[in-house]
């Protein structure tokens, strides 16, 4: 494979990233890192920081046309972003220490999870009971639908800020934006409506990864002639996705949401542990 052929290969791969993870708030990093690695052979490292800058680049686009529609909540995510950011951080400095394989079993396992939560039914209507810090911080809020605006409030805010910091350790030490994590939360432990959720996660994105993108790059990890088709592909797919969003219907979602990391999840994990990936 040439140069060309290589570059447009990877084009496609991250434009169909691009667009589900603009659908499902995936951020697209979820299905490039692991396709880089697993198809087209490319070192971990150097795909996770393809994948950062790709992320960057998602938020910047997809995020913009939704914040334009009104499905996404700024000031949650604004706040959100306090915790993400800090463990991005920490996250990105732990990836000096940690080996290949156990990155991308962590990977795996992470995944795996989320793609099980997304299909886990509602808790009980008491667990989602609203939170009064919410209404303080005025974090409660609508979004567009056929049949009108829906009003929405958050509960558990104290707990989803503690989640998010988890998110942003793994942003950092798998070179994703954590997508799937944030929407895992908003979704099931904040009781916010999929959609916001995903949208939120768009929003909130490329901030923690431009936070961990800074290590990468000191650390040599991100290469210009990957990073490139990768931006350019991902940007394409999510802005794509973005106009496709208010017609998709949450439980469809939920199932490409579900299936996509599953996937991904069990050929990280195999990989993982039978050597395939170093």
């Amino acid at each position: 494979m040439n140069v060309l052929e290589f570059s447009g290969t990877v084009f496609a791969i991250a434009c169909l990233a691009g667009f589900l993870g603009s659908l499902t708030g995936l951020g697209g990093g979820v299905i490039v890192t692991p396709a880089l690695t697993l198809l087209l052979g490319v070192d971990l490292r150097y795909a996770m920081g393809a994948t950062l800058v790709s992320v960057i680049a998602t938020s910047s686009g997809a995020a913009a046309a939704y914040v334009k529609e009104g499905f996404s909540n700024i000031r949650l995510g604004m706040l959100l972003e306090i915790a993400t950011t800090l463990g991005a951080v920490a996250g990105a400095h732990l990836l000096s220490i940690a080996p290949v394989p156990s990155l991308a079993v962590i990977f795996g396992v992470v995944l795996l999870y989320s793609a099980w939560s997304s299909l886990r039914p509602p808790g009980d209507a008491g667990d989602g009971a609203p939170d009064p810090l919410a209404s303080k911080l005025r974090l409660n809020g609508a979004y567009p639908a056929a049949q009108g605006s829906i009003r929405y409030e958050v509960a558990r805010v104290k707990t989803g800020f503690s989640l998010m910091f988890g998110a942003g350790i793994l942003s950092g030490l798998l070179g994703i934006g954590s997508g799937a994590m944030k929407v895992i939360a908003m979704d099931r432990v904040m009781r916010i409506p999929f959609k916001v959720s995903t949208t939120t996660s768009n929003f909130m994105i490329g901030v923690t990864a431009a936070a961990s993108a800074g290590v990468y790059l000191s650390r040599g990890y991100i290469e210009p002639g990957l990073a490139m088709p990768v931006v350019l592909g991902v940007l394409s797919g999510s802005l794509l996705g973005a106009r496709r969003l208010a017609a998709a219907r949450s439980a469809s979602l939920r199932f490409v949401f579900a299936g996509v990391v599953g996937l991904l999840a069990a050929e990280m994990i195999y990989n993982g542990f039978s050597g395939g990936i170093r």
